[in-house]
């Protein structure tokens, strides 16, 4: 089954048990989807729907944190709450130590030495690993196995 029709699943079934945020989070997450398809006239695979899902949870995260400096606890609440749902529909992400063993296989892969092939490593890691951790996760890796 496709990330889109386990969302169109997930939304029917969110709107018949009433979970209100659950069905507005996939609804928003499903105009998003249909906005680009639309723009672009083309449909989304699973790995750019899995980029735009990434990208709304670190929407989310951000606008959390500005609440609660605000002192906004219902809106923090509501972003946490809609980040969380939008993670299920994320790969499994790596643990620290798989991340790490990714990481020395990738190196070895290009060659890497020192800081200088930074961006080599980078490059394939960020390909290799898409979806199942984030970029910054894999940026504080290398670095720290490349220094």
């Amino acid at each position: 089954m496709s990330l889109k029709e386990q969302l169109k699943a997930d939304m029917k079934e969110a709107m018949r048990n009433k979970e209100i945020t659950k069905r507005d989070t996939i609804r928003f997450l499903n105009a998003a989807i249909k906005q680009i398809e639309v723009d672009e006239r083309r449909d989304l695979d699973d790995t750019e729907i899995i980029k735009l899902i990434q990208k709304a949870i670190k929407q989310r995260d951000e606008a959390a944190s500005q609440f609660k400096a605000a002192g906004r606890e219902d809106l923090y609440d509501t972003e946490i709450a809609q980040a969380e749902i939008l993670r299920e529909y994320l790969p499994k992400q790596l643990t620290q130590e798989e991340l790490e063993v990714q990481i020395k296989t990738i190196i070895e892969e290009v060659k890497a030495t020192s800081m200088k092939d930074i961006g080599k490593v980078m490059g394939s890691a960020t390909k290799k690993l898409a979806g199942t951790a984030d970029g910054k996760r894999i940026n504080e890796m290398t670095k720290k196995l490349l220094s």
